[in-house]
């Protein structure tokens, strides 16, 4: 199986006018989206917090992460992303992936629209009389 790419842009939430476009690679594996700290930082989106995640080698590694707004396949999320390496290749997470109801299709190696969203059953107050 290949690797799946789509072009993401990446907006400052605080300053809609700031914004970065790149290649993601899409990691059904990550949880979290990573974006190089220097694209992030050129568009003024700030750390907001920071956390620790395993990779993959099972080394640990401490990430500080901020909120972005995230737009492919012609929706939009906002998320936390993670500050990367200068040098790291962009991830596309399952978190932004589900926000906007995004899949990968398997056979065609690209992402798609699921066609119907999935919604809890919702319970209406009661009115009362």
């Amino acid at each position: 199986m290949g690797e799946t790419y789509v072009t993401v842009t990446v907006t400052n939430p605080a300053d809609p006018e700031q914004s970065w476009q790149g290649e993601f690679l899409v990691d059904t594996g990550a949880h979290d989206t990573v974006v190089p700290r220097k694209h992030l930082e050129a568009i003024g989106v700030k750390p907001e917090s920071d956390r620790v995640y395993e990779l993959a080698d099972g080394a640990l590694v401490n990430f500080d992460v901020g909120g972005a707004k995230l737009g492919f396949l012609g929706r939009s999320t906002h998320v936390d992303v993670l500050f990367g390496s200068d040098q790291a290749e962009p991830l596309l997470g399952v978190i932004a992936l589900q926000a906007i109801g995004a899949e990968v299709d398997l056979r065609n190696e690209q992402l798609v629209l699921k066609p119907v969203l999935p919604l809890p059953t919702l319970r209406l107050p009661r009115q009362r009389s």
